[in-house]
């Protein structure tokens, strides 16, 4: 399955509502080298690279949630919540 990056940001955005709610910029680029996508968060000072295996991508256009990458986001909005 091809997966396009808007499409993909998109089902992100929706799976994990705290990126929109804590007006979190998300950007995905596809690294050759991993075969994943780069999923960088920031907001302010603080930012979040993490890695979405290609398959784990591909099973999030399905609808299923990446348990990884929901804690990798969780983490992250509790540190900068934290530091606020």
């Amino acid at each position: 399955m091809s997966v396009d990056p808007a499409t993909l940001e998109s089902k992100i955005r929706e799976m994990y509502p705290e990126i929109t709610q804590h007006d979190l910029s998300l950007s995905l680029s596809f690294d050759k080298g991993t075969d994943s996508w780069i999923v960088e968060l920031d907001k302010g000072e603080h930012k979040l690279t993490t890695h979405l295996e290609k398959k784990d991508a591909e099973a999030c256009l399905g609808g299923v949630q990446c348990v990884y990458l929901g804690v990798q986001i969780g983490q992250f909005v509790k540190n900068f919540e934290m530091n606020e």
